[in-house]
C-alpha cells in the first residue's frame, strides 16, 4: 500500500513540474513553428505571447527558421537592440598606409672614438661615466709617454738653439718644424705646442681634450692602464640625429624606397609628429621572419628622443581601389570568411566572399557583389551568434571557396 501512494505522489510530482515547464518551453504541438522568447534571457521559449518569467520583459515574436540553410529572421525589436545597420557598398580608391612599430637607435654616423695616440700610462681620467655629457675642448685624460716627452724635449731644444741664431739657420728651423709635426701627430694642439716655449721644466704628463661634442657610451679603459698607440678610450654618441629602425615584411619591400616620407609619432610625445625618410633598405631578409631592415634618420635637435624609444611608423604604400566593408562586418575564421547581407525586411543570408587588403579600419572584398546589395555593416557578429543558437551549427561549417 505504502508504494502504491509514492508511486501516485511521482506521477503527480512529474505532472505538476511538466505543468509549470509549459510556461518557458514551446509547446511541441504548434504547427507554424512560431514560438515567442525574450531577447535578454534567449533560452526563455514559450507558444504565446507574453512575459519573460526571468527578466519580466515583453516577450518577442520569432517565425520559423529559413527554410535556406544560410538565412535568418529577426523581428525589428531584435534589430534594433543588437544595432543592426546595413548600407549598399559602392567600389572606391583608398590610399593604402601600413603601419609599422620601430625604435630609435644610435646613428652610428655620429658615433666617435677617442684613443690615444702615443703609448703610455693613462694617469687620470677626467670622463668615467656612461652618459656624462663630453664637449669640444674639455679634458678627456692625461698619460704619462715617454715617446710624448721626447718629442717635447726635441720641440724645446729646437726652439731654444733657433732663439739663438734669431731665426737665421734653416737647418733648425726644420728641426723645428718636425718636432711640431710629431707633437701635432701625437695629439697636442697649437696652444699646448706653444706653451712649450716658455715652460722651464717639462712635464713628463700630458693632458688630452676632446675633439667631439656627444655623450659618453662607453669607456674602455681605466686610470692606470697602459695603452698602445691607437688604443680606444672613450666612445662618445652624438644625439642631435638618430636612426629608427623598423623591421617591415618582405612583401611590403617593394613598395618602399630611399627617400620614401613617413609619418612618425611617438607613444612618449602624443602630442609630437614628425615627416621623416627612410635612408637605408636591408639588401637581406631575415630567413626565421621573413622581415627586413628599415632605415630612417630621425632629426633630434633639442635632444627631445632618447634612443630606445618606440615610435609608430606610417608609410604610404600606394592606393587600392575595390569593394571596403567595414572589418567588424566581415566573420572570419581560419578557414572562410562571410558577410551579411540583408534579402528584405528582416531577413537576413549568409555569403561567403575573399578578403584582400585592409585599410584604415576597412577590409577590401575580392568577391563579386552586386552594388545595389545592402550588406551588413554593423551587428554581424550578433546575427552570426542568433544564427548559431537557433540552429546548433556555424553558417559556414563545410563550405569551401
Amino acid at each position: 500500500m505504502k508504494n502504491t501512494i509514492k508511486i501516485c505522489f511521482l506521477i503527480l510530482s512529474i505532472l505538476f513540474i511538466t505543468s509549470c515547464n509549459n510556461n518557458t518551453v514551446m509547446d511541441s504541438n504548434n504547427n507554424d513553428g512560431t514560438y515567442y522568447t525574450c531577447s535578454m534571457d534567449p533560452q526563455v521559449k514559450q507558444d504565446k505571447p507574453g512575459k519573460c518569467p526571468i527578466c519580466h520583459m515583453d516577450l518577442i515574436k520569432i517565425k520559423p527558421v529559413d527554410s535556406k540553410i544560410n538565412e535568418i529572421t529577426l523581428s525589428e525589436q531584435q534589430i534594433k537592440l543588437g544595432n543592426i545597420k546595413t548600407a549598399s557598398i559602392e567600389a572606391s580608391q583608398y590610399q593604402m598606409d601600413q603601419k609599422f612599430l620601430g625604435v630609435l637607435t644610435n646613428n652610428q654616423n655620429n658615433v666617435n672614438v677617442l684613443s690615444t695616440r702615443a703609448m703610455g700610462r693613462i694617469e687620470k681620467l677626467y670622463v668615467k661615466t656612461d652618459g656624462d655629457y663630453v664637449k669640444v675642448g674639455q679634458p678627456i685624460y692625461e698619460i704619462y709617454s715617454e715617446d710624448i716627452s721626447i718629442a717635447k724635449q726635441d720641440y724645446k731644444t729646437a726652439f731654444l738653439q733657433l732663439e739663438l741664431t734669431d731665426g737665421l739657420d734653416k737647418n733648425i728651423s726644420n728641426l723645428l718644424e718636425a718636432a711640431k709635426q710629431k707633437l701635432l701627430y701625437f695629439g697636442l694642439t697649437n696652444a699646448q705646442i706653444e706653451a712649450l716655449q716658455t715652460t722651464k721644466v717639462l712635464s713628463p704628463y700630458t693632458t688630452f681634450y676632446s675633439n667631439y661634442t656627444g655623450f659618453v657610451s662607453e669607456v674602455l679603459m681605466q686610470e692606470g692602464s697602459y695603452a698602445m698607440e691607437g688604443s680606444p678610450l672613450l666612445k662618445l654618441v652624438d644625439l642631435s640625429s638618430l636612426w629608427l629602425e623598423v623591421q617591415v615584411n618582405a612583401n611590403y619591400i617593394s613598395d618602399i624606397s630611399i627617400g620614401k616620407m613617413a609619418i612618425v609619432s611617438f607613444d612618449d610625445f602624443p602630442e609630437k609628429s614628425l615627416n621623416a625618410k627612410v635612408s637605408f633598405i636591408n639588401s637581406e631578409v631575415i630567413p626565421t621572419s621573413r622581415l627586413v631592415l628599415v632605415r630612417l634618420d630621425i632629426p633630434n635637435p633639442n635632444l627631445t628622443f632618447k634612443p630606445g624609444m618606440q615610435a609608430n611608423v606610417s608609410l604610404v604604400m600606394g592606393s587600392l581601389k575595390g569593394l571596403f566593408v567595414p572589418i567588424d562586418a566581415v566573420i572570419q575564421d581560419e578557414k572562410s570568411s562571410y558577410i551579411w547581407i540583408e534579402k528584405s525586411d528582416g531577413k537576413f543570408e549568409n555569403k561567403m566572399v575573399e578578403t584582400g587588403e585592409e585599410v584604415n579600419g576597412l577590409i577590401e572584398i575580392k568577391s563579386n557583389i552586386n552594388p545595389n546589395t545592402k550588406i551588413v555593416i554593423s551587428g554581424a557578429y550578433l546575427i552570426n551568434s542568433e544564427f548559431i543558437f537557433r540552429t546548433g551549427s556555424d553558417p559556414m561549417e563545410g563550405m569551401k571557396m
